[in-house]
């Protein structure tokens, strides 16, 4: 439900009458400022401002014949007005109208995004406490490094949203511009205070400058913020498929009570949801080509852009809303599987402790390349039992790593037992996830 009403919130402000809307609010906010100004009269301005109404419906049958959508929209308009209709759009060029209201359209849609992002985060920060202390393996190249908390890994992604907040936030600030400067920008047929005013009233800022367009650099920056956050969605999708590997099984997506996975094998439980939001990264940051491709239009202006962004920018909006509900649900409710991580952690008989013996032997006065020698050659023994198959623990209790580095003789010669196995204590790679947490969230 709660992924069903965000698609539903976004794509109305999508639909042919939010669009209509949009342009019959700018109408007005002009109609305003020239009565302001004093061209138009009181009575035919609240004229206008109550009665201007449109019908899509007849609109679509107008432009059947005129084959231009805003004469269309006005000779609708003027249809629902008297003589008063001689002031509508008066002194507007039909990107005035189109452009500031995509503005008003782009505004409230990011608007929507910016709060689905501190959505997700509180999600991810929820969890990440929950787990700030759960061992866990980090892995490079998709092999076992060293010790982590799955608490980090969360706190990785929280820090990366945060920037994508800022960013979407500073997008927001870019894209709030409207024009009222007429036909090719120069303000020929109406003064800058009109701009000023009709821009106040719809909560938008003068675009500084314009041709007959606001310039599509803006659109572009919003296009841009979309898709880099896709791509950090998509990321975080794709760690969670594959700790839902069967080979790795530390977390999974919820399954439901009488969920099914597969047609075929009744077994299967399958990342379906992060699959899911992995593709749509992918139409996501798709739209970010034909928005920057949008900047460069001809001279004072082109429609090249035009047919693009009637696809772009809904089904960007409506898409990246959808996915990050469907990733909030996922992180809200993923089944985190701790002792499953211990056991992966362990699994390389005690590899993951290789650095914390490096690091010892030049304090005991050992130089570095010998250092290294000495703890990779017990290293690729523990490799060599393990493509055999040997168990990881020893009768005792140890692992390979650490009876190995024990029975060497040249290790001896600078640690003592109590020294090595010191090394292998997990306590020492979390004792400082708490100063970590406190810079990522800014409390203890």
């Amino acid at each position: 439900m709660v992924e069903r009403y965000a698609r539903e919130e976004m794509a109305s402000k999508w639909t042919m009458e939010a669009k209509y809307q949009a342009w019959l609010d700018v109408e007005k906010a002009v109609v305003k400022a020239w009565n302001k100004l004093g061209l138009i009269p009181d009575e035919d301005a609240k004229k206008i401002i109550e009665n201007a109404k449109f019908s899509v419906e007849r609109i679509d049958e107008i432009e059947k014949v005129t084959r231009h959508d805003l004469i269309a929209f006005t000779t609708s308009i003027a249809e629902s007005l008297g003589e008063e209709s001689r002031w509508f759009h008066y002194g507007m060029t039909s990107s005035d109208t189109v452009d500031t209201a995509v503005a008003l359209q782009i505004r409230d849609s990011l608007k929507l995004i910016i709060e689905d992002v501190k959505m997700v985060m509180e999600s991810v920060k929820k969890r990440a406490f929950e787990h700030k202390m759960t061992l866990m393996v980090g892995r490079s190249h998709g092999i076992h490094g060293e010790p982590i908390t799955f608490g980090l890994v969360l706190a990785v992604w929280y820090d990366e949203l945060k920037r994508h907040l800022k960013n979407l936030e500073e997008s927001l600030e870019v894209i709030s511009v409207g024009q009222i400067s007429g036909a090719m920008g120069n303000f020929a047929h109406a003064p800058l205070e009109l701009e000023e005013i009709a821009c106040e009233e719809l909560g938008l800022k003068p675009a500084p400058v314009s041709n007959q367009v606001i310039q599509r650099d803006r659109y572009a920056r919003v296009a841009t913020a979309l898709a880099l956050l896709a791509s950090s969605i998509e990321k975080f999708a794709v760690q969670v498929r594959h700790w839902q590997r069967t080979e790795v099984y530390e977390a999974e997506e919820f399954f439901a009570k009488g969920q099914k996975g597969s047609s075929a094998m009744p077994h299967k439980r399958n990342p379906i949801l992060t699959e899911n939001i992995t593709g749509l990264a992918r139409i996501i940051r798709a739209y970010s080509i034909p928005a920057m491709e949008n900047v460069a239009l001809w001279h004072e202006r082109d429609i090249s852009h035009s047919s693009t962004e009637r696809f772009w920018l809904p089904d960007a909006f409506i898409t990246t809303d959808f996915m990050l509900h469907r990733f909030n649900g996922v992180v809200a409710k993923l089944t985190v599987m701790p002792e499953n991580m211990i056991k992966n952690l362990n699994l390389t008989g005690g590899l993951v402790f290789s650095q914390r013996v490096l690091l010892e032997l030049p304090k005991a006065g050992v130089s570095r390349e010998d250092a290294y020698k000495i703890v990779q050659r017990n290293a690729m023994r523990v490799w060599e039992d393990l493509q055999k198959g040997k168990p990881t623990v020893n009768e005792n209790g140890d692992s390979l790593y650490l009876e190995y580095l024990l029975k060497d003789d040249e290790l001896g010669k600078s640690l003592n037992e109590a020294q090595i196995r010191e090394c292998f204590n997990y306590d020492y790679y979390t004792k400082n996830v708490d100063k970590i947490f406190k810079r990522v969230f800014g409390e203890d």
